[in-house]
């Protein structure tokens, strides 16, 4: 079933985020993992969040509304190599601020190859959601490139890395876990309730 979702907005800073109180989640992860097909496939559109061929395409942070009650927000991935030294400074920066600082964050959603081992890059995003105490969920993506017994080994294998989290594994390409996916964070995160306050 598709889900009623639009752009809203891109912005380089907290200053051009949407200035309301709606929740949002933020999804993150590597150029290549997925993020965009993963939002695409929660929402059941074909091309919501651009998907790209090119790693790093998403260079600013993309704010989608959802059932016109909270927001998915894609963040640029990281591990791309063709960006100038001062540019990957610039977006880590703003990145880092907006997980640090944004008052309408309530969850994270961390998108990850299913073949792909954990790294200091995922080692930091988990660090710093219990830095702000934002739960997270670690998503594996192509779980389909994987027989079932590899499928529970790699789940097992992150699970022990991010303590504390969900670990769930889903196919944007097959649709498989991705209804499930979306009734967790639905849930997870009372998202049609606004957050209370605003500093």
């Amino acid at each position: 079933m598709k889900v009623e979702s639009k752009f809203v907005k891109s912005a380089i800073d907290l200053a051009g985020c949407p200035n309301d109180n709606l929740k949002e989640v933020v999804f993150l992860g590597r150029s290549n993992a997925g993020k965009s097909s993963l939002i695409n496939a929660l929402l059941n559109r074909k091309a919501l969040a651009k998907v790209s061929g090119t790693p790093g395409k998403t260079r600013l942070m993309n704010f989608f509304l959802v059932a016109n009650q909270y927001r998915f927000v894609d963040l640029p991935g990281y591990g791309f190599a063709k960006r100038e030294p001062g540019e990957l400074e610039k977006w880590s920066q703003f990145i880092e601020d907006y997980l640090l600082n944004r008052d309408n964050l309530v969850g994270m959603i961390l998108v990850m190859d299913i073949r792909r081992k954990w790294t200091p890059d995922e080692e930091m995003l988990y660090s710093l959601s219990l830095e702000r105490n934002i739960p997270g969920v670690l998503v594996l993506t192509k779980a389909d490139k994987l027989n079932k017994t590899k499928t529970k080994q790699a789940i097992k294998s992150l699970e022990a890395s991010c303590p504390g989290w969900h670990v769930r594994s889903v196919s944007n390409s097959k649709k498989t876990g991705i209804a499930e996916l979306l009734q967790f964070i639905y849930k997870t995160w009372s998202l049609m309730n606004p957050i209370t306050s605003k500093s």
